[in-house]
């Protein structure tokens, strides 16, 4: 097993699997396929202990990775797909709870998966050495989303907490101790500003990704025909 705390020198192809950031990533998995089991009658073991274990979790991966030089790109692939489980899972279940609401939940997971693999796939195929780093000249709310990593924690984590909020609403338990207040109701009047912008910005996301493929198709379609 390669070591938690240096980087074995040379790297092996089963050594990636054992970094730090990327065992905090199996964490996640787990603890996010346990809160499945929980999720339709045991609201406070899910959101006390499961899910939100994962979802904190995601906090220290990146930390770990740079600390420790770890950073890599199966790494990344599976922060990402494990957000988008996380997100489109709990997504999954609210339709069950607001049945009402499914073409809103249905186009919610759709604009979540669509803008983040072709956002990740337009990086790769353009040669960015990561899906946060953007060229120059990309739009400025999509840089400040993925480059400050403050920033991009908080949205991410309100987003989140939206979800998270309307999850708890249903079960109607989460109150403020000693009144009749209901959190769960203020969370989800505080968290949805963040969550709105941050469905702007997966259309943005969305939006820049495919001009990013345009261009890099017109180039390749130009080059051939000067070729020929």
């Amino acid at each position: 097993m390669a070591s938690l705390t240096k980087v074995p020198n040379p790297v092996k192809p089963n050594d990636i699997f054992y970094f730090i950031p990327n065992l905090i990533g199996y964490s996640r998995v787990i603890t996010l396929i346990l809160s499945f089991f929980t999720m339709k009658n045991y609201p406070i073991i899910t959101m006390g202990f499961l899910y939100s274990a994962s979802c904190l979790l995601d906090a220290f991966d990146g930390y770990y990775a740079r600390k420790y030089n770890q950073s890599t790109q199966f790494g990344a692939v599976l922060d990402m797909v494990t957000d988008r489980c996380s997100t489109c899972s709990l997504i999954v279940f609210l339709s069950v709870l607001y049945p009402d609401y499914f073409i809103a939940w249905q186009v919610l997971i759709s604009l979540d998966l669509a803008s983040h693999y072709v956002h990740m796939y337009s990086q790769i195929v353009s040669g960015s050495s990561s899906h946060k780093k953007l060229k120059e000249g990309t739009n400025w709310l999509l840089k400040l989303y993925y480059e400050n990593r403050t920033f991009l924690f908080l949205v991410c984590a309100l987003n989140e907490l939206f979800y998270i909020a309307l999850y708890l609403y249903h079960f109607d338990i989460f109150y403020f101790p000693g009144t009749s207040i209901d959190l769960a109701f203020w969370l989800i009047i505080v968290c949805t500003p963040v969550w709105f912008f941050k469905q702007v910005c997966n259309v943005i996301q969305l939006v820049n990704a495919c001009q990013i493929l345009a261009e890099l198709d017109a180039k390749k379609i130009n080059s051939e025909k000067k070729a020929n």
